[in-house]
C-alpha cells in the first residue's frame, strides 16, 4: 500500500501543498495532516520514536514525530503510517492504536497525531526530511529541541503513552 506514490495513490489526489485556512493561516496539507508517535514497551519502561527534522523541513533541526500531508480521503492513521514509512522506514507488524490528539485551529484544517504501539524498535533516516531517529523515554522528550507544534501537543500525547502502561 505504501509503495505506490506518484502524485496519486489508489486513485487519491496528493495532499502535498500549502493551503490558506479559514483562520487566515497558511498550513501544509491541502486535506489536513497527520503524524504518528510510535511506542515500544521495554523492561525499563516505554520509549517513543522521535525524528530529527532535516534543514530541508519546516523547523529543521528540531525533534518531532514522523508525519505530513493527508491525501484526499485518507484517514489520519492511514496517512500517518504512510508518511512514517516514507520518512523512517517500514513499520513492523501491526501497530496498535492507543489514542489520538487532534489540533484543529481552523474550521477547514486539522493535524491529527496518532499514538500507536509496536512490538520492536525500528527506523532510520531514509529521506531528505529526516536527519536522525531516536527512541526516547517520555520523561526525556521535553529536554530536546522540539518542533513548536509537537511541543504543544506533547503533554496530550504523553498522557496517552502513560495511560496505556
Amino acid at each position: 500500500m505504501f509503495e505506490e506514490r506518484a502524485g496519486q495513490q489508489a486513485g487519491r489526489l496528493s495532499g502535498d501543498g500549502f493551503v490558506r485556512c479559514s483562520d487566515g493561516h497558511v498550513r501544509w496539507g491541502v486535506f489536513g495532516a497527520a503524524g504518528v508517535v510510535f511506542v515500544v514497551r521495554e523492561s525499563d519502561g516505554p520509549k517513543v520514536m522521535l525524528q530529527k527534522r532535516s534543514q530541508m523541513a519546516h523547523e529543521g533541526g528540531t525533534w518531532s514525530c514522523a508525519g505530513g500531508a493527508l491525501d484526499q480521503g485518507e484517514m489520519p492513521m492511514e496517512g500517518a503510517l504512510r508518511e512514517a514509512s516514507e520518512e523512517v522506514g517500514v513499520v513492523p507488524g501491526t501497530p496498535r492504536l492507543l489514542g489520538e490528539y487532534i489540533f484543529k485551529p481552523a474550521l477547514d484544517w486539522a493535524y491529527t497525531t496518532v499514538v500507536v504501539e509496536v512490538d520492536e524498535r525500528f527506523g532510520s533516516s531514509i529521506n531528505f526530511e529526516t536527519d536522525a531517529v531516536e527512541w526516547v523515554a517520555p520523561a526525556d522528550v521535553e529536554q530536546l529541541a522540539l518542533h513548536a507544534g509537537f511541543a504543544a501537543a506533547w503533554p496530550h500525547l504523553r498522557q496517552i503513552v502513560q495511560s496505556a502502561d
